[in-house]
Order: C-alpha cells, then structure tokens, then sequence
C-alpha cells in the first residue's frame, strides 16, 4: 500500500477565526486509539467547542467531538474525551508564558492528515469584542465591494475592445 502525501482537511472551525483574533499558530499531534483514527477517516469531527488546556507540563485537547466508529465493537471510545497533544517543550513552555495573559486562550483551528498522521492546528488567540467583530465584518465586506467594482469595470474595458 502507497503511503498518503499531502494533506487531507478533516473539520475546520471556521468561528474561531471569527471570535478571537490569532496570535500565533502551532502544528501538533494528537495521541488517538484506532477507531479515533478510522474515524477520523471517514471525515467526521467538530471542533466547534474545542479548546485546549495546559495541564503539568502537556497539552491537552477538550471538547473536540469525534464521533463513535460506526463498525467499531466494544473497543469504541468515547467521542468527547480529552485527547494528549504532542508538541515540542520550547512550544509548551511559550504557550504556558502566553495564555497566562488576561484574555488570551489556545483554540483548535483545523484537524487534518498530513503525510497520513492525523494533526491538529491550534492557534494562541485573544477574544474579540463585539465591536472588534462588527469592524471585521465591515472590513470584509469593503473588500469584497471594492473586488466587484474592480471586476466590473475590467468587464467594461474588455466589452469595448
């Protein structure tokens, strides 16, 4: 059998990048049993409610849901449990520094195969406020106006040569 290349998307969580503003990202791995990983495979988790925790010197992923193995038997695990994250000790220490500033905490951004290992992105973020969010929505939208506007009048240019 051919070893995977590349890499796979299995979920994103498209609101952190929304509620919080990304400091500095962080690739890990994740320590799973087998039908985390088949799974996992099978292209079904959701880190809507995931965050991760510094507990003695490790990483540790919460609230990130991956659902039962449907043909797994009695050796199925449980789909919320807390999963170990494998990083370096440099990285944990930074992040340990880091997320003991007020209003900073480390939340999962996407989980993936890369060369056929199962890994996570984590990010250290900031919470955003309200208006720190209307402002980014504004500012999305601008841009996207601006692209239309852009485009239209490049249609125009092209309709009269």
């Amino acid at each position: 059998m051919a070893k995977e290349k590349g890499r796979k998307m299995i979920a994103q969580n498209k609101k952190a990048r929304h509620d919080y503003l990304i400091i500095d990202t962080y690739e890990a791995g994740m320590v799973l049993t087998g039908t985390e990983v088949k799974s996992l495979r099978q292209g079904r988790a959701s880190l809507v409610d995931g965050f991760v925790q510094l507990d003695g010197g490790e990483a540790w992923l919460h609230n990130v849901h991956v659902p039962e193995y449907s043909q797994g038997t009695w050796t199925n695990h449980s789909a919320r449990r807390k999963r170990k994250l494998l990083l370096n000790r440099v990285e944990i220490d930074k992040l340990a520094s880091k997320s003991q500033e007020t209003g900073h905490t480390i939340v999962p951004l996407a989980m993936y195969f890369k060369d056929g290992r199962a890994k996570i992105e984590i990010a250290l973020a900031k919470g955003k406020k309200e208006y720190d969010k209307r402002q980014t929505l504004r500012e999305k939208q601008d841009l996207r106006e601006t692209n239309r506007a852009i485009s239209a009048v490049k249609r125009r240019e092209r309709g009269r040569l």
